[in-house]
């Protein structure tokens, strides 16, 4: 029957009785299989954990920076580690540490949930974030500004290929000359005398009065 229907023939269940075969395109079939298990790592996810690791002094832009990768983690359904570590006698203000990390808790509440409270373990404090549902997640801030950036290389790729980039560009193309306003001719600018008498603006020879044949 594959041979006749030029097609493989592609055995499905192996250890079945008797066992199950299918009469496929097996190039097609594979990109099939290929195309259904990479959906199925897109939800796998969550078994995924992302260590963030921070400081008591960390710089304000180091936060944001490590914010911003935290943000992106769980918008892809990963968990998050969040470690802060003490060094040398960091130790003796852990109250430093605990508001830095509580800082990052209240800034990715839109996206993710602790598992527990954060909890001093050795010299470090360790909290493990987990992502919320879909539907009550806030969308990802970084993807939007991605989306904006693309639409406006989109605009600038089609201003090269000779694509109006806006409405009045498009308005000012389709204007015929008959239909554009006449605009008014500019006003002529004055010129003084010094300047019609010769080059220079203070010509001596402008007040010799020269008269021919004397």
């Amino acid at each position: 029957m594959a041979r006749q229907q030029a097609v493989d023939l592609v055995e499905i269940a192996p250890n079945a009785t008797p066992p199950v075969c299918r009469l496929v395109d097996y190039g097609k079939f594979r990109y099939e299989q290929a195309k259904r298990d990479k959906e199925a790592k897109k939800h796998q996810h969550a078994n995924r954990v992302k260590e963030i690791q921070l400081s008591p002094t960390i710089d304000p832009h180091d936060f944001s920076v490590k914010l911003s990768h935290a943000i992106d983690f769980l918008c892809e359904d990963m968990k998050v580690k969040v470690t802060l570590r003490f060094r040398g006698r960091e130790m003796a203000h852990q109250e430093f540490g605990f508001q830095v990390v509580q800082k990052l808790l209240k800034e990715v509440t839109p996206f993710g949930h602790p598992d527990a409270p954060p909890k001093l373990i050795g010299r470090g404090i360790n909290v493990m974030l987990s992502p919320l549902p879909r539907n009550k997640r806030a969308r990802n801030p970084h993807q939007d500004q991605d989306q904006d950036q693309d639409q406006d290389q989109d605009q600038e790729q089609d201003q090269a290929n000779g694509a109006p980039a806006s409405a009045m560009d498009r308005q000012e193309q389709t204007e015929t000359p008959a239909s554009r306003p006449e605009r008014p001719s500019p006003r002529p600018v004055p010129v003084n005398a010094a300047e019609q008498a010769g080059s220079f603006s203070h010509n001596p020879f402008a007040e010799l009065d020269i008269k021919v044949g004397q």
